[in-house]
C-alpha cells in the first residue's frame, strides 16, 4: 500500500464483532450488511476497490465479504482510481451492478474524468441508449486528524453535476437501506459516508434482520420544531441535533432537516419546513464559498422570500485547508456552539 493510501486508514482497524454481542448495529456494520444483502439478492452485484478484499476495506466496511463471496465478486484493484472506476463504468454498461469503493473523496479526483465525462454524460451523449447503473461509495469529511489531503467535503461539487444522483446517509438505518435502491437506479449514484459515523450506532437499536430499503428521493425531518429550521446532511446531522437540544433549553424550538439526497434536493420537504418556521440555518462541513450551503440558502431565498423573518444563516468550514493539529481542525469545522450562535442570532431576542 502506498504511503498516501495508508494515511486514509483508521489508526486501528476494527475486526468483525462477535455475533452474540448484544448492542446496536454500527454504521460500518449497517453498510457491510447492505452490501452483503445486495450481493445475495442479485448475482450481478459485485464490490471493487483498493483493499476491499483481503484487508477488509480502508475503514473496515467489507471485512469478511471476501471469505463469503470470493474473489470474483470482492475485487481488490490496483491503486488507479481512473482505471477501476472506468472498469466499473464498463461493467455497468455490460449489465452488471458494480459497487465501486473509492477510499476517500480526495482520491475520487483522480477519477473525475471517468465520473464527470463518462458516467454522468453517457445517457445524454448516447441519445438515451445507454444507462450507467453504477454505485460509487466514498468516505468524506474531517474531524479525524487526517490533514488537508484526506479531510475534504466535496459533496457539493458532485451535487453540481447533472447525470448523477448523490446520497449522504447520516444514520445507521439509512446506511443499511439506501444502497439497494441506489443499485436499482438506472443512473450513476454517488454515496458519501462521513468517516466519523463508522463507529456510531446513533441509538438506532436493532434493525430488521432481513433486507430493508428506503427511498432515495426525499429529505427526512429528524426533529420537529416551530421556531427555526436547521438544514444539514451527513456528519453534521449529529451536531444539529445536539444544537437543537441546547436551543430547546432556551425555549427555541428547532426543526432539523436531514437532506439525505443532495442531488436532486428535495425542495418540498425543505421549503415546507422553512415556510412554517420562517427562519433557517444551513449547516455544511464543506467550505462556505460556492458550496452546498450556498445552493440551499439560494433555494430558500428564491422560494420562501416572503415567508422569511430573517436572512438565511450558514455555518460551514472556514476558508482554509483542514489542519492536522486537532485544535486547529476543530476550530475550522462546524460545531455545536457555532450552530447555536447562528440560530440565536437568526431568531433574535426572545424577551
Amino acid at each position: 500500500m502506498s504511503g498516501a493510501r495508508a494515511l486514509a486508514h483508521p489508526k486501528s482497524r476494527p475486526g468483525p464483532p462477535p455475533e452474540a454481542a448484544a448492542r446496536p448495529m454500527t454504521y460500518r456494520e449497517a453498510m457491510r450488511e447492505a452490501i452483503r444483502e445486495a450481493m445475495i439478492r442479485d448475482d450481478r452485484v459485485f464490490l471493487m476497490g483498493e483493499d476491499v478484499g483481503r484487508y477488509g476495506g480502508g475503514f473496515g466496511v467489507s471485512l469478511g465479504l471476501l471469505e463469503e463471496f470470493g474473489e470474483a465478486r470482492i475485487r481488490d484493484t490496483p491503486l488507479s482510481e481512473s482505471g477501476f472506476v472506468g472498469a466499473g463504468i464498463g461493467a455497468a454498461l455490460g449489465g452488471m451492478r458494480p459497487i465501486v469503493e473509492i477510499m476517500t473523496v480526495n482520491f475520487s479526483l483522480l477519477a473525475l474524468d471517468q465520473i464527470l465525462n463518462s458516467a454522468a454524460t453517457m445517457l445524454h451523449m448516447s441519445g438515451g441508449q445507454f444507462n450507467v447503473p453504477l454505485v460509487i461509495r466514498m468516505t468524506t469529511g474531517g474531524g479525524r486528524q487526517l490533514a488537508a489531503q484526506h479531510s475534504h467535503s466535496l459533496e457539493g461539487f458532485y451535487a453540481h453535476i447533472p447525470g448523477l444522483r448523490v446520497l449522504a446517509p447520516a444514520t445507521v438505518a439509512d446506511a443499511r437501506s439506501m444502497l439497494w435502491p441506489a443499485l436499482e437506479s438506472p443512473d450513476p449514484v454517488i454515496i458519501f459516508e462521513h468517516g466519523s459515523l463508522y463507529n456510531s450506532s446513533d441509538g438506532a437499536g436493532d434493525l430488521p434482520s432481513g433486507p430493508t430499503t428506503a427511498g432515495i428521493e426525499h429529505a427526512a425531518v429528524r426533529r420537529a420544531g416551530d421556531d427555526i429550521t436547521l438544514v444539514t446532511h451527513g456528519g453534521s446531522l449529529r451536531l444539529c441535533l445536539e444544537a437543537a437540544e441546547v436551543l430547546a433549553a432556551e425555549q427555541i424550538s428547532a426543526e432539523v432537516i436531514d437532506l439525505r439526497v443532495l442531488r436532486p434536493i428535495d425542495d418540498a420537504t425543505l421549503l415546507t419546513s422553512v415556510s412554517r418556521t420562517h427562519r433557517a440555518v444551513v449547516v455544511d462541513e464543506g467550505w462556505r464559498s460556492v458550496g452546498l450551503s450556498a445552493e440551499v440558502a439560494a433555494r430558500i431565498g428564491e422560494e420562501c422570500f416572503y415567508d422569511l423573518d430573517a436572512p438565511v444563516a450558514r455555518v460551514a468550514a472556514l476558508e482554509a485547508p483542514i489542519a492536522y493539529a486537532r485544535h486547529l481542525e476543530q476550530a475550522t469545522l462546524p460545531n455545536v456552539d457555532r450552530i447555536v450562535a447562528a440560530a440565536r442570532a437568526t431568531v433574535g431576542s426572545r424577551e
